[in-house]
């Protein structure tokens, strides 16, 4: 597939991700959902609709001992992730798995994983613009899951007390506070993410937990660009980590916005 996909650097993580150089390319949300949901060493975690694999690769950089799992739904995008891993060495703690959300049941049991995390699809099926450029409009546009089903998959996947952390739309907060109620998973954090301190919220992180209840606590909001148009000071901490001397890296990920490329 010379010609068509780019390989792009994200050197914290030390990780080397192809994508289609036309089709749908990740946005900063992966990076803000991994920062948010600190997966901790030994923990079992699953990524609902993987896209490239990106999510479950830094996942499994963050901790030591970490098992991840991806499910993706397009084959073409299954065949670039399992690449993706491979390339990056971490094929003996990352499997991706070509199935739709909606038959897990069918493949693991109730309780398995400490960790859910999911960046679905935000727009409804026929809303919004539609994109010429292929797999886009999959990325970006329920299509054989909707929010609900993202959410019942993460229930039965989780183990009681795990984590199911989510980024998503603030135009379907309410949507999803409602039918995390339905399916008695309780809110316990809210971040909201804003493009500068100036802006509306873009984006919302949210970690909801089976079994347990608990005080929901919105955290102070994530600004992603400061005044001066560059990242912010905890966008680069997300972005750089602690290496001053990546900040110089000028890599095909400056410059992501929130939300799925467009």
């Amino acid at each position: 597939m010379k010609g068509e996909e780019t390989v792009d650097e994200l050197r914290r993580h030390r990780l080397s991700i192809g994508q289609p150089r036309d089709g749908y390319r990740f946005s900063l949300d992966p990076l803000l959902l991994c920062d948010f949901a600190a997966i901790r060493t030994g923990e079992r975690a699953i990524d609902l609709g993987s896209g490239c694999g990106i999510i479950p690769l830094i996942l499994a950089r963050q901790a030591e001992a970490t098992n991840v799992t991806g499910v993706e739904f397009q084959e073409q995008m299954v065949e670039l992730a399992r690449r993706n891993v491979s390339i990056n060495g971490l094929g003996d703690r990352i499997s991706i798995l070509a199935a739709d959300i909606t038959s897990l049941k069918g493949v693991f049991p109730v309780s398995s994983f400490d960790l859910v995390v999911s960046n679905p699809p935000y727009r409804r099926a026929g809303t919004g613009r539609v994109s010429p450029r292929a797999g886009r409009d999959k990325a970006r546009h329920e299509s054989t899951a909707c929010l609900t089903d993202f959410l019942t998959a993460a229930k039965y996947l989780v183990k009681p007390g795990g984590r199911i952390c989510f980024i998503y739309h603030p135009s379907r907060l309410v949507e999803l506070f409602a039918e995390a109620t339905l399916l008695k998973l309780a809110p316990l954090r809210l971040r909201m993410v804003h493009g500068n301190d100036i802006s509306g919220a873009g984006m919302f992180l949210v970690e909801l937990v089976k079994g347990r209840r608990g005080d929901l606590s919105v955290l102070p909001p994530l600004i992603v660009y400061a005044g001066d148009g560059g990242y912010s000071s905890e966008m680069q901490r997300i972005y750089w980590g602690s290496d001053a001397e990546q900040q110089e890296d000028s890599s095909c990920f400056a410059g992501l916005q929130c939300g799925k490329n467009t």
